[in-house]
């Protein structure tokens, strides 16, 4: 959506073919018994992603979107029974953390500026900018991003990094976890993604008012209004192209013809299914496969005042989760536990004192494992770690449930094998390996979402949308002038 709107603004005819009956892909919300649930991502940072796509048209933000600050962007608990609340604020944020960890707030300082100036530097031109493109590499800022750009940050893991720079075993947990921010593993993936938490801790977490799925609503109203046609239910069974050339898209058995037609599907699906190239999609197929989720979806009979919106309950062994997720494709008997509560926001969300519940751990991509039993292992796993956690029987308390597992998420989303962010970035250098925005294989055929350059989750999937349509429209100008 994101795309279309930017390409409706620069006066092009733009269509949306959606498989699905509704827009936002893996942002959607449903309600049971009274219980409002959010079924995907739950973390909104850098609004100024949104914001932009508003000034670009002209329109106010607010009129589509309301959101704020929250004042704790987490709640963290571990197994030694410590807890830490992560105050958005710089005055609340370094007392407590003193306080529960024992490491010295000097250290954790440095951490997140160095987070910042590695975000605002290499993240200029990593995250905003195409990596397959010379111009990138001939901006003149690229320099002092390779002098940034430490050899650390590249060829030591994001563990080691964090090993080096924090004394605190839960506070090295805590950075260790920004791994799972693009399904990776953090004693695989690069230092690189120290700048991660930069976005949380330095820029802060937001609440978009009514949930996640508000935030959807903003973009296809104003989609809308910017002149972009949608068609739902119309899945796209093939991508038209011939000699080297895209030439539109076949939707219910009916020719769709374009110059340009942008991909936003899993970049595996774009190539196996839509464009039948089977040795592309095996060569998109090379880099590890993302983590998944599973998610239990719970209607809680009462409230919880010792949780916030946020809640993050560590596994005990750290390094054991991550070695079964992705060497083992399992999930852990002590699995990390994520709790998104927003209802301690929006009190229409459930019943009068109760509570909506999210409840999610990172889970291997879809082999072919049996499911139903990893899901109801980790079910009791879970309830007995929240149990211990919060020292009281919660299973009597949920009143309702529904579970999505990586299979669901393949079904509703195509996400090949339910990896939410397609490759992983469990090697030095994932972030070259991503797909670009633009295809090789055919002119006119762009790509754009998660499973791409610069990655997944909402802000890069909003810079992938921005990378892709003005790498498009530089290609305008080129054939213009040819």
């Amino acid at each position: 959506m994101a795309a279309a709107i930017r390409l409706a603004i620069n006066g092009h005819e733009v269509t949306v073919y959606e498989k699905n009956e509704s827009y936002g892909g893996k942002i959607a919300s449903f309600v049971k018994d009274g219980f409002f649930f959010d079924t995907g991502p739950s973390l909104f940072t850098e609004p100024g992603n949104i914001e932009e796509l508003f000034q670009l048209a002209g329109e106010s933000c607010s009129a589509y979107l309301q959101y704020e600050k929250l004042p704790i962007t987490c709640k963290y608990f571990f197994e030694n029974n410590k807890q830490f609340t992560a105050y958005s604020n710089a005055e609340g944020f370094y007392p407590e953390l003193q306080q529960f960890s024992g490491e010295d707030a000097i250290p954790v300082k440095q951490y997140l500026k160095n987070a910042a100036q590695l975000y605002n530097n290499a993240g200029g031109i990593f995250l905003n900018k195409s990596l397959h493109k010379r111009s990138t590499w001939l901006n003149k800022n690229i320099f002092s991003v390779i002098k940034i750009t430490r050899v650390s940050y590249i060829f030591k893991t994001l563990s080691r990094y964090n090993r080096q720079k924090l004394k605190s075993p839960e506070v090295q947990q805590i950075f260790n976890r920004y791994a799972t921010y693009n399904g990776s593993n953090p004693y695989k993936a690069p230092g690189m993604l120290s700048l991660i938490p930069h976005l949380e801790f330095n820029a802060g977490v937001y609440y978009p008012a009514g949930g996640m799925q508000k935030i959807t609503d903003a973009l296809f109203a104003l989609a809308k209004k910017t002149g972009v046609h949608f068609h739902f239910n119309s899945p796209v069974q093939r991508i038209i192209h011939a000699e080297g050339k895209v030439e539109g898209v076949v939707v219910n058995n009916q020719n769709y013809f374009a110059h340009t037609v942008i991909s936003n599907a899993d970049i595996y699906i774009t190539y196996k299914q839509l464009l039948r190239n089977d040795v592309k999609s095996q060569k998109v197929l090379k880099p590890e496969r993302s983590s998944s989720a599973l998610v239990f979806y719970w209607g809680m009979g009462k409230q919880f005042p010792q949780l916030d919106v946020h809640n993050i309950l560590f596994a005990k062994d750290y390094f054991n989760e991550f070695n079964q997720l992705f060497r083992l494709k399992n999930i852990s008997n002590d699995p990390t536990v994520y709790i998104n509560i927003t209802a301690k926001k929006d009190c229409t969300h459930a019943p009068a004192g109760k509570e909506n519940w999210f409840v999610m751990i990172n889970a291997p991509s879809n082999t072919g494992q049996n499911w139903e039993q990893i899901t109801n292992t980790s079910r009791k796993n879970i309830i007995q770690k929240i149990n211990a956690m919060l020292g009281e029987d919660i299973a009597p308390l949920i009143e309702t449930e529904t579970i999505c597992d990586p299979i669901t998420i393949e079904k509703n989303t195509g996400s090949f094998m339910g990896s939410l962010y397609g490759a992983s970035s469990n090697s030095i250098f994932s972030a070259f390996l991503r797909h670009p925005n633009f295809s090789s294989f055919a002119k006119g055929l762009y790509c754009c979402g998660g499973t791409v350059h610069p990655g997944g989750g909402i802000p890069l999937c909003l810079k992938s949308a921005k990378i892709t349509t003005e790498i498009m429209e530089a290609d305008f100008r080129k054939h213009k002038h040819h």
